[in-house]
């Protein structure tokens, strides 16, 4: 019996892969101009985003990356992709950072390199076409006090959108002072519906983080804790609901 290999895939398969839209969970914002408590925010994805699309679109083997540093200490990035027995480069510059730390500087550098070389081949160049967007900042954390919105265009098709604190929103919390606000709207809501008291499920989450030494102030919490917050959601949500169920059949 034989088999029909599948044809290999196009030049244009391969860029039209390289310049699809990156998950919500990859993108990330910058500050580029701060007035007060609102700054204007510019989306970018780091180097590491850039070489997981390539491991997965190109494959491990057919893309490499050289790096020269510049006189002004810049740093020329020649990104290079395998197509079939042809090899492409393309070649882009990155600034170093304003980092006090000359290490750190370089591997910004490097970094930036990294991504606009791979601009050139689509990777991530959709993001200069999201519009400009003002979103709430705090000057002394220095971030976003809520994740700003990425267009419907600009999230990938048949992306499986992120649980939340009040199962209204498609991205985590970007932070705690979000997370905090989320909880105490999604708090808010189940009291107002009689499902339980107001502030338990604040109280459910905060112990649970406190317990796994993430500490008491929700604002300050990130990264696991936030997820962890995320969870602990879920289970005090199903807690109720199995409750309520047990209730309306006495």
């Amino acid at each position: 019996m034989s088999t029909v290999s599948a044809p290999a895939p196009t030049v244009g398969d391969v860029s039209r892969k390289l310049a699809e839209p990156f998950g919500p969970e990859d993108v990330q914002f910058k500050p580029q101009t701060v007035r007060g408590n609102r700054a204007l925010a510019i989306a970018y994805i780091d180097a590491r985003s850039v070489m997981d699309r390539l491991d997965d679109v190109v494959g491990v083997t057919n893309w490499k990356d050289d790096f020269t540093v510049l006189p002004d200490n810049s740093v020329m990035c020649r990104l290079s992709l395998r197509f079939g027995r042809v090899w492409i480069t393309k070649v882009d510059v990155g600034s170093p950072s304003d980092q006090p730390d000359g290490g750190d500087r370089m591997k910004a550098a490097v970094s930036d390199a990294l991504k606009r070389a791979a601009v050139k081949f689509g990777i991530g160049r959709y993001l200069y076409s999201l519009p400009m967007e003002w979103a709430d900042y705090d000057p002394t954390k220095r971030q976003f006090a809520s994740r700003p919105k990425l267009p419907s265009w600009a999230i990938p098709s048949g992306s499986t959108p992120a649980p939340s604190a009040n199962g209204s929103h498609k991205t985590l919390p970007a932070d705690g002072i979000e997370l905090d606000r989320r909880l105490l709207e999604a708090d808010a809501e189940l009291a107002s519906k009689g499902l339980c008291r107001i502030g338990e499920l604040v109280a459910h989450v905060t112990q649970a983080g406190t317990k796994a030494g993430y500490g008491c102030d929700l604002t300050k919490w990130t990264g696991p804790a936030i997820t962890l917050a995320v969870a602990e959601t879920n289970v005090f949500k199903s807690k109720l609901a199995a409750k309520s169920k047990a209730v309306a059949a006495v």
